[in-house]
């Protein structure tokens, strides 16, 4: 008789029939202080946290804070990237990347997919980039976060009962350190370094300090941590905005000349791009701990930071569509003087120097630039948390948190576009082999078409505002049973809230005219990119913001990309030990409730938003299994059903792109995102500090997050009217990820030491959701999910000196969708470097650095024939002095 078995079923065969005669060690309830400053050196740090991975009940990944000290690891996302099952991406969404990690996912999924705790509890934090703030992304910016904040970092890959709700593919914990786990009474960390950008040919100061204070009873102390660090970058690229098939009204004198040409792919808009930033980092904890008696100690920790993120983006592009069209004049459009076509795609077009006989040039503006200044922009995240922790007697006792956690993400966009005048120009494609050949003859001076309409102008100014209230209560049993030795139970609550306001900026009259434009009109700098435009012309951020705040005027809402979210969250849970045997474990349950109000859609002109309600309750059973075989294997099985809720921005959110007609927008309909999980593994320590493991999992997503495809009808902002735009809109699909993690560490003797893992996901979406790319196009690919990824970092170290070399790598990737296009992430590896050397006991000199191989990013649509952006950040290079006494 066939029979079905359950994913805890399953589990439990799986390990029952690999049980091993030994008894496996009694495990204790994790410590919540992390034990940071008894770690020296790399091969230290290796032992602990293999130990740590050993003798946990479910299948954990740890990195200690001597890990990170020997790594150029500047944001946790730098320290996790190099863990088995982790992907990390230098972007919150689809904007392409920026030279700093700062979203982290599990197991091949997206990073919303992933919760993220700091010491237990939640964490709220912003976005400066304004379709990361409009989209509402629960998931955690890392770049907020300096590595020196972690005294201890544990990667939860399996579910269990008393962790909370909203990692469906698992939760990271960034435990910090704490004052009483220090040997000395008094202890001054520091460190004073610099650090070069390549790409901005850039040198800025980084500062961070800890003073931590413990009186000589060791049952009080302080800790005081603050941080301040600066950084320039300069991104160059090449981006491809709008990929279309050529029409009879995109181009009808051409089709009529040359009829071969209707139905193929044209890049409409191809850029030269340039991001230039400065970024600061910038704020402090402070930690007050207290041994009240053996019974009942309380620790109360607050913490802020703040990056401050003034950009300006310009973006020279070659935009083909407006000679061909001629949709300025109405005369007729230009035919091309010479084109290539393979396949479905136009692969080169070249037009006339000179505008052909018999038609009116004067309006049409082949190329444009648009110039983006964003003075001001910041996020933030702060919180204030107390624990305590209760013996209630011998057998009883008690911890709780209470706190309130609250993220702020803006940004101001001050929008400058100028059309030239027509000149000759091509285009000829390389596919992803490199950036495509751009020519505009008059791109290196401010030459704008003329007429009134050579200007185009826009403004914004969004607020994210994200904040939670929460509480929880914690027990532990110690029972009198053999088989269920420790009994754990609590409950939480939690409010959250998450509101985006935007305002409309009009710019003047006064601000259209030519004669004042901004003042600042300079040139790019030399592009590290082959075959870009050289040098085209571009204005200045400071005139850009001088500009704006002159002439632009934020005296209304765009109601209808507003939203606000009030969100409840309420849980109870009960979790035993298992000791059975030769297997131990847990076994446990998770009670959710989960209320959530969304108000949103709202028409232009008034906020009076559509109100929608919902209320979900659901039971996440969860099981975890583990025997020693032998002195030095363990083998492990998990089950568990898990949940996260959809991004606020899937919820209520609404993204126009006024020039491609394209929006993206929320669902407040969308249900909680469901899984149920099944891990396998086997971890052999085949010696002190090595190991060889094997992890494999399922999970079943009956409920992920994608996007379909319709047509609604919104306010343009470009037009000043109501238009069709063609809409991806949030809906609920079934999805699926299994993959296979491999690990592998060991000491090699003589200060020498190896790790290398590796992860294969396959992640496909499997509900066909109407009108979404899988079910219309056959595509059927997960965000976030890298099929193959590796790390392999070899490392040296005496009492003097020590090294590290890493190479991680990552495979092609969803990133997301923009402008109603897919978009991907090719293949991408990186190369880092540590060298430290000990001047003392006390002081260390240090050379680091990232991207040290100077990676091309690149991306395309659904094709690779078909480029999204090419991007170079370029190398970092920090160097520095680190003290502690």
């Amino acid at each position: 008789m066939k029979r079905n078995l359950t994913p805890i079923a399953t589990a439990v065969a799986i390990l029952i029939t690999g049980t091993g005669i030994a008894r496996a060690q009694t495990v204790t309830e994790a410590s919540t202080e992390p034990a940071v400053v008894t770690v020296t050196g790399v091969r230290a740090a290796m032992a602990q946290s293999l130990n740590q991975k050993r003798n946990a009940d479910s299948t954990v990944e740890v990195i200690t804070a001597e890990d990170v000290g020997k790594m150029p690891d500047k944001s946790v996302a730098d320290s996790l990237q190099r863990v088995p099952g982790v992907s990390v991406a230098t972007a919150g969404g689809a904007e392409g990347g920026f030279g700093e990690n700062d979203r982290v996912s599990l197991k091949g999924t997206p990073s919303n997919l992933t919760l993220t705790t700091l010491n237990g509890h939640t964490v709220s934090s912003g976005d400066w980039y304004i379709s990361n703030i409009t989209s509402g992304g629960r998931s955690v910016s890392y770049s907020m976060f300096p590595s020196e904040l972690i005294g201890r970092v544990t990667v939860h890959k399996s579910s269990q009962a008393n962790l909370i709700e909203g990692g469906a593919a698992g939760n990271v914990d960034i435990e910090t350190r704490k004052p009483l786990s220090f040997k000395k009474p008094f202890t001054i960390m520091g460190s004073v370094e610099g650090v070069y950008s390549e790409g901005a040919s850039k040198t800025d100061p980084q500062f961070s300090a800890l003073a931590n204070w413990k009186n000589d009873a060791n049952n009080l102390g302080v800790l005081v941590q603050v941080f301040d660090e600066k950084r320039t970058l300069r991104r160059m690229g090449q981006e491809f905005l709008w990929w279309d098939k050529v029409t009879t009204g995109t181009a009808p004198d051409w089709i009529r000349a040359h009829p071969e040409v209707e139905g193929k792919w044209l890049s409409l808009l191809t850029g030269s791009s340039l991001f230039q930033q400065k970024r600061e980092r910038k704020g402090g904890m402070i930690d007050v701990q207290f041994k009240v008696n053996n019974d009942f100690s309380f620790d109360i920790n607050g913490f802020y930071t703040r990056l401050d993120a003034d950009n300006v983006n310009a973006n020279f592009m070659l935009a083909p569509y407006q000679p061909l069209s001629n949709n300025w004049s109405g005369v007729g459009g230009v035919v091309p003087s010479s084109y290539t076509i393979t396949g479905n795609q136009i692969t080169s077009i070249t037009f006339p120097s000179a505008c052909p006989a018999g038609l009116d040039c004067s309006k049409m503006g082949p190329s444009v630039q648009d110039i983006i200044a964003r003075p001001g922009s910041y996020s933030d995240s702060k919180f204030l948390n107390l624990d305590w922790q209760w013996r209630a007697g011998p057998n009883m006792s008690f911890k709780g948190q209470v706190g309130t956690t609250r993220g702020t993400g803006y940004a101001r966009d001050y929008g400058y576009e100028a059309w030239l005048a027509y000149a000759g120009n091509s285009l000829t494609m390389h596919g992803l082999d490199a950036p495509a050949t751009v020519v505009v003859d008059n791109a290196g001076s401010f030459n704008p078409r003329t007429g009134a309409d050579f200007f185009g102008g826009w403004a914004s100014d969004t607020k994210a505002k994200d904040k939670e209230t929460y509480g929880q209560v914690d027990g532990t049993w110690k029972a009198p049973w053999e088989v269920v030795p420790n009994v754990y139970f609590g409950v939480r609550a939690a409010k959250h809230d998450r509101d985006l306001t935007w305002l409309q900026g009009t710019v003047s009259a006064a601000g259209s005219a030519l004669a004042n434009r901004p003042t600042g009109l300079t040139t790019y700098p030399d592009s590290p990119l082959e075959n870009v435009l050289n040098k085209p012309w571009t204005f200045t951020g400071d005139s850009m913001k001088a500009w704006g705040d002159q002439y632009v005027a934020f005296n209304s809402h765009a109601y209808q990309n507003e939203f606000q979210i009030r969100e409840k969250a309420t849980a109870a849970y009960a979790m035993g030990d298992l000791e059975f045997g030769a297997v131990s474990g847990n076994v446990g349950v998770r009670y959710v409730r989960t209320e959530i109000d969304v108000a949103n859609a709202s028409p232009n002109d008034v906020w009076n938003p559509v109100r929608t309600s919902h209320t979900y309750n659901d039971f996440l059973p969860s099981l975890n299994l583990k025997t020693n075989v032998g002195a030095d294997v363990v083998l492990r099985a998990a089950a568990s059903r898990t949940m996260a809720r959809p991004d606020f921005g899937s919820l209520g959110s609404l993204s126009l792109n006024d020039l491609t007609f394209s929006a993206t927008g929320g669902n407040p309909n969308l249900k909680p995102i469901y899984s149920n999980n099944v891990n396998v593994g086997a971890e052999w320590y085949f010696m002190p500090k090595s190991l060889l493991g094997v992890n494999v999992y399922n999970m079943n997503i009956g409920s992920y997050v994608t996007f379909g495809a319709t047509t609604a009808e919104f306010y343009n902002q470009s037009v000043k009217r109501v238009t069709t735009y063609n809409m991806s809109s949030a809906l609920n699909t079934k999805a699926r990820v299994r993959g296979v993690e491999l690990q592998y560490q060991q000491d090699l003797s003589n200060g020498f030491g190896l790790t290398v893992n590796y992860t294969y996901a396959d992640g496909e979406e499997k509900g066909k959701a109407p009108k979404s790319a899988c079910a219309d196009l056959g595509d059927c690919h997960m965000i976030g999910t890298s099929k193959n990824s590796y790390n392999a970092s070899v490392f040296y170290e005496n009492d003097k000196f020590s090294a590290r070399l890493n190479y991680s790598f990552r495979s092609a990737f969803l990133n997301g969708l923009d402008r109603n296009s897919a978009i991907y992430q090719d293949d991408v590896g990186t190369v880092s470097a540590a060298v430290n050397y000990n001047l003392t006991e006390n002081l260390t000199l240090s050379l680091e650095g990232k991207d040290l191989n100077d990676p091309l990013l690149k991306s395309y649509a659904t094709s690779k024939d078909q480029p999204r952006a090419f991007y170079k950040n370029g190398k970092q290079i920090f160097f520095g002095i680190r003290g502690k006494m």
